[in-house]
């Protein structure tokens, strides 16, 4: 493999035996073949090199400012429109759900809810489940017809994608694998993604995932109508956060060999259908542009925190932002709660007790959150969703305000051997029927707050004696 012979950075090879181009929003060229690439600066020239079709998958309308506009093109063996019509796939996913305005199928509710990890299918099955029948629904809002909402899904698959490869009409996938790498082959190449890495396959890519550790389960965000992109820094400054240029995309990579019956599997309105064709859909011998998929390691994030007093809000810690037209108002933003150092001074310094006009879907990838001593496992989840309270447990709580007056109160301590993440929305979601009724939720999840006691005393014998004084003219000490 090699880059474009003009001014293009050779790829990155990586520890994992592949290699990537490095930068997010970036303009790539690259090649599997050289001399793949027209080399004249046409974009549809009369004659390809080598005999290649030109094909173009556009992210955004042709007529988007040229600041946002996304497009690449693909040199392939054969254009991917050769296939035969596409009917719905049998048998279907019918955990599913791209439109969230049905309450036959998703329910609102203001209840705290908390998940257990979904049991992993056993390495050689039964049932056999490869990424897209492991995939399932549990929350979401707006709909993939209007161009405008997000859905959470989660899956758990234990055998590899043969012979079929995966597009998603519908939106952009974020996936976070939580246990087990997976290999994923797209158009533009291939990338390793094991867990404490992301991965973002934007809308109308087709892509393919194996399961190099076996069984593996996850979390899976995807939005409609927008894309990802860094959030802006402010006050910060010019750096922090996650940098643009940790982020890698892969390199050129084709499959030539005739394939007869491969399947196109098509995710359109929630609903799959399939195609079939006589090649494999990797048949991209070179590509250029800027819309692309790409993986990120989040052990590379740099935290921001409070360094004197007080809990610096969550947003400090997003990696990725998926804007409205409101400005600061995410259609969903990926936030994570990384190993990092806790200094602040006289501060209760897990996150404080909360209720947001935005709606939070939690996961644990590895470790013991901060704020939960119990419950919130590895492969879990939690949905906090609009101005519904939440914050630390119980135990979390007393094991806290039990360190005021000792040493350990204003201790710098580093937080390690845990890694969460958050999916936060303006938008109110509903949530999954089949999801609600799952024999993992934990129905006493509630009850980790329960236990929670006044420590409320003002006065003799902690008696209330009226309001505090104020000072002044008053004789009587009173207002």
């Amino acid at each position: 493999m090699s880059a474009d012979p003009t001014n293009q950075p050779e790829p990155e090879q990586k520890g994992d035996g592949y290699a990537y181009l490095s930068g997010l929003g970036n303009s790539f060229a690259s090649e599997a073949v050289p001399g793949a690439l027209p080399a004249d600066g046409h974009n549809s020239p009369l004659l390809c090199p080598l005999g290649l079709y030109a094909e173009q998958l556009s992210g955004t309308p042709f007529t988007t400012p040229r600041h946002r506009n996304l497009r690449t093109w693909m040199y392939r063996i054969k254009p991917s429109v050769t296939h035969d019509p596409f009917h719905p796939r049998d048998p279907p996913n019918p955990r599913l759900l791209a439109d969230f305005h049905d309450p036959r199928a998703a329910l609102a509710t203001p209840t705290q809810l908390r998940w257990r990890p979904a049991d992993l299918p056993p390495p050689d099955g039964p049932p056999e489940l490869d990424f897209i029948d492991g995939l399932y629904t549990v929350c979401g809002a707006g709909s993939s017809f209007l161009r405008h909402g997000f859905a959470v899904h989660m899956y758990a698959a234990n055998k590899s994608m043969d012979g079929c490869a995966f597009c998603n009409a519908d939106g952009d996938f974020l996936i976070v694998p939580q246990q087990g790498k997976l290999l994923i082959t797209t158009e533009c190449g291939k990338m390793l993604v094991p867990p404490g890495e992301i991965v973002v396959i934007p809308q109308g890519f087709r892509f393919a995932v194996d399961l190099p550790d076996g069984p593996s389960r996850g979390y899976v965000s995807e939005i409609f109508g927008a894309h990802f992109q860094l959030p802006d820094l402010g006050p910060i400054g010019a750096n922090g956060l996650a940098s643009a240029r940790d982020f890698l995309s892969p390199t050129a990579w084709f499959e030539q060999a005739h394939r007869p019956g491969y399947v196109i599997v098509q995710k359109y309105g929630g609903e799959l259908f399939t195609a079939t064709q006589d090649f494999s859909p990797f048949n991209v011998v070179a590509w250029h542009g800027n819309y692309v998929p790409y993986k990120y390691d989040l052990s590379k994030f740099c935290p921001f925190n409070t360094v004197l007093f007080d809990h610096a809000d969550p947003s400090v810690n997003t990696v990725l932002t998926a804007p409205t037209d409101k400005p600061g108002v995410a259609l969903l933003d990926f936030v994570i709660f990384p190993p990092r150092w806790l200094v602040a001074e006289n501060t209760f310094r897990p996150p404080y007790y909360h209720r947001n006009c935005m709606s939070e879907f939690m996961g644990l990838i590895y470790g013991v959150y901060e704020a939960k001593a119990d419950g919130f496992l590895p492969g879990g989840a939690s949905l906090h969703s609009c101005m519904t309270p939440h914050g630390p447990d119980t135990k979390t709580y007393e094991a806290t305000i039990s360190k005021l007056g000792g040493p350990e109160a204003n201790t710098p301590t580093r937080l390690s051997g845990t890694l969460a993440f958050m999916f936060e929305s303006a938008l109110i979601p509903r949530v999954c029927r089949w999801a609600l009724e799952s024999p993992s939720r934990d129905l006493d999840y509630y009850q980790c707050w329960i236990g929670l006691k006044s420590h409320f005393s003002h006065g003799k014998d902690g008696g209330y004696d009226g309001p505090a004084t104020t000072g002044g003219d008053d004789k009587d000490g009173e207002k």
